[in-house]
Formats: structure tokens, C-alpha cells, sequence
């Protein structure tokens, strides 16, 4: 018989996937530029400001467990899109309110709260649709191709496009938020169904079970939730630390966050192949080490091209950690077990990003607009070399089971517990 080597390439589903995400970021990127110019416009108190951030993050505390116990028994596409309909509602509905005035910090903490909880289950639906859709092989690319287009929309396009709109009318960048979740909705609603396997029990305990028993998992969850901790305690003032300590104008601060999609489209485009020339925990480590160098530079930086330098880098090394992260979460747990898995990993991950906003919020008003960002990197790199012998460990045990791949070439799971 005769044997022909054709590539594997990205299905059709795949590519409906990867432009309804970049849709829906377009509209996510110029919300994420106009909730922290419209909060300026009500109050200039970091501590306000902080409640903002910390609600949009906090369904991830709380519901993240019953929504991966939902996911797994339930039709991903059809949560995703359900999803991301409420979510046009909900934009919609502070669209309104722009118009006629009646915006404040109590209407935004809510909106916050409910965008948070629809991507709870959209976000953990979202990864484990695509892991039916895409070949193991191909992982690296696809969610390298995702990033790139999450990037684009939601820190390229959108932000400019955001602060332009803003600047327009207050209530242009929700409406638009709103328009772009309806098309994402419509077409997502289009991608194959999976057909589950019917199981009377699903406990939420069995996620966290299986976690707790890889060790390189559980690590990096922990390490994620430092990092995300401490991502949010910079990140919450980033809007004061450029508008007032650093004087940048409206459109100035939208193209600071067009520095850092530069850099996030860069990584998407580069770090699968970055990845495969040197391993993907080499990669993962280097870029957990230059995350903790920049955090310290944005709090150091005299201008706005330091910062938007500071911020670029991290945009490609945050992307890095990320294509090594979901890949390995995807290729490592069972399909049955991936919606709990992962709920238990982002509670864990994502869960103290609250109480992150907060705390940044607190230590600006205490110790001024830079403490945040240099206190976080001293944090993280405390954190790092905390879990460095895991990660020096798992390195070494894929070296060795590579060599023993190349002996008897048996199809492997390289980093299983």
C-alpha cells in the first residue's frame, strides 16, 4: 500500500473559531480601553477604581468550579454562544445608560461582574472545543494563531479604536462591544457539536483530584495565580501611572495598549516556532524570568516610549506562557475530565486576581502610582524562584523520555504526571 505525507492542517471549524474570536476582541479591545477612560470621567480614587477590575475578575473565584462541571456534561458550542449573547446584552445595556447619563461605579461593577461570569464558562468552553478541533500536532499553531487574533482585536485594534470612539461619544465603544459579541454569537453557533457521553455523575471533586496529582500542573496553576495576582496589582493603575504621573493624553494611553498588542501579535506569530526549537518549558522559564525584569521596568519608566517598550515585551512573553500552558493542559487531560480540570486550574489561577485589583488599588493610594508594579515584580520573582526546581525537574524528565523516544520511538505523553 502506498503511503502519502500530507501535513496536517487547521479545519474549517478551527478557522470559524479563530474569526469569531478575533471579532468579539475588537469589541473587547476598545471596552478595555473606554471602562477605565469612562471610570477617570466619575472618580479619580485608585481604591474606586479597583472595584471595577476586581468584579469583572471575580466570577472566576466563584463559579469557576460548577461551570467546568457544566462544560464537560454540556455542548461546548452552545455555551460559548449562548455566552457571548448575554454579553451583547450586557454591553448594550451600559451603552444605553452612556447616553442618558446614568453611568456610575455601582452600574460598571456590575457590568464588570456579569462580563466576568459569561467568560468563565465561554473562556474553559472555548479550550476544550478547540482541543476537539484541532489535532494534537498542531496545538502550538492553533493556539498560537488564537492568541495572535485575541491580541490583535483586543490590544491592536480595538483600544485605538476605543479611545477614538470614546472621545466621539462616551456610550460608541460599548455599542460597538455589543454589535461585535451578536456576530461572535452567530458565528460560533455554526461550529460542529459534540456529542457527550452520557454519565449520571460528574463530581466537581474529580478536577480537582486529578490536579492535585500532577505536579507540573499544579505548579504552574500556583505560579499562575501569583503572576495573575501580581499582574493585577500594576495593571489596575496602568491608566493613572500613564495619564497622570507620566502626562499622556487619551490616545496617547490607547496606543500604549497598542504597544502591548505589538508585542502579543509578535509572540502569536513567533513563539510556536520559538517553542519548538527550544522546548517548551526552556521557553515557558525564560519567559516567566523577562516578565519579572519588565514588571520592575514599567514601574521605573521616565516616559511613554519606556513604557511602551515595557509593555511590548510583555505582550510577547505573556503569549508565550500562554501557547505552552493551554497546549500542555490540552495535549495532558482526559476530554472527559477537561472542563473540571481546567475550572479548578483558572479558580486557582484567576482566583486571586480580585483581591490583586484591590491591593493595587490600596498600595497606589498609600505609596503613589509606581509601588504597584515594582512591588509585583519583586513578588514574582520570589514566586519563580520558588517553583523552579518543579520546572528544572519536568525538564529533565522530557530530555530523558525524548532520548527514550528516539531509541524505541513509542508515542508518548512526555509531560504526564
Amino acid at each position: 500500500m502506498t503511503r502519502t505525507n500530507v501535513a496536517p492542517r487547521l479545519s474549517r471549524a478551527y478557522w470559524r473559531s479563530w474569526w469569531a474570536a478575533g471579532i468579539s476582541n475588537v469589541g473587547d479591545g476598545a471596552f478595555a480601553a473606554a471602562v477605565p477612560l469612562l471610570t477617570v470621567t466619575i472618580t479619580h480614587d485608585p481604591r474606586l477604581m479597583s472595584l471595577v477590575a476586581a468584579a469583572m475578575y471575580l466570577p472566576w473565584l466563584l463559579l469557576s468550579l460548577h461551570a467546568g462541571a457544566l462544560i464537560d456534561r454540556r455542548d461546548p458550542v452552545g455555551l460559548m454562544w449562548r455566552s457571548q449573547a448575554i454579553q451583547a446584552v450586557i454591553v448594550g445595556v451600559v451603552a444605553v445608560l452612556a447616553v442618558v447619563g446614568h453611568v456610575d461605579i455601582f452600574v460598571l461593577v456590575c457590568a464588570a461582574f456579569g462580563l466576568g461570569a459569561c467568560d468563565v464558562v465561554f473562556s474553559i468552553a472555548a479550550q476544550a472545543n478547540l482541543a476537539d478541533i484541532v489535532a494534537k500536532s498542531l496545538l502550538h499553531k492553533a493556539n498560537g494563531n488564537q492568541q495572535t487574533a485575541v491580541t490583535v482585536g483586543k490590544q491592536f485594534l480595538g483600544p485605538p479604536l476605543g479611545g477614538l470612539l470614546f472621545a466621539v461619544a462616551a456610550a460608541l465603544p460599548f455599542g460597538l462591544d455589543a454589535v461585535t459579541f451578536a456576530a461572535s454569537a452567530v458565528l460560533v453557533s455554526t461550529l460542529p457539536r459534540r456529542r457527550r457521553p452520557v454519565v449520571e455523575h460528574r463530581p466537581i471533586a474529580d478536577g480537582l483530584r486529578w490536579l492535585a496529582q500532577h505536579r507540573l500542573l499544579r505548579t504552574l496553576a500556583i505560579l499562575l495565580g501569583v503572576n495573575a495576582f501580581c499582574g493585577q496589582v500594576g495593571n489596575v493603575v496602568l491608566v493613572l501611572l500613564a495619564t497622570q504621573t507620566l502626562r499622556i493624553d487619551t490616545a496617547g494611553y490607547g496606543l500604549l495598549l497598542a504597544c502591548a498588542a505589538i508585542g502579543s501579535v509578535l509572540g502569536g506569530l513567533l513563539n510556536a516556532r520559538i517553542i519548538e526549537k527550544i522546548g517548551a518549558l526552556p521557553a515557558l522559564l525564560t519567559a516567566l524570568g523577562t516578565n519579572v525584569v519588565v514588571f520592575v521596568g514599567i514601574g521605573l519608566s521616565p516616559n511613554g516610549f519606556v513604557l511602551g517598550s515595557m509593555l511590548a515585551v510583555n505582550g510577547f512573553v505573556v503569549t508565550l506562557w500562554n501557547i505552552v500552558v493551554i497546549s500542555l493542559r490540552q495535549e495532558t487531560v482526559p476530554t472527559e475530565l477537561f472542563g473540571r480540570v481546567s475550572s479548578v486550574y483558572k479558580m486557582v489561577g484567576w482566583g486571586l486576581i480580585p483581591l490583586g485589583a484591590l491591593t493595587g488599588g490600596l498600595v497606589a493610594h498609600l505609596l503613589g502610582l509606581r509601588a504597584p508594579y515594582l512591588a509585583a515584580g519583586g513578588l514574582r520573582g520570589i514566586a519563580l524562584l520558588l517553583a523552579a526546581p518543579t520546572l528544572f525537574h519536568a525538564m529533565r524528565d522530557q530530555s530523558r523520555l525524548a532520548t527514550d523516544a528516539d531509541s524505541d520511538s513509542p508515542d508518548r505523553d512526555v509531560l504526564s504526571a
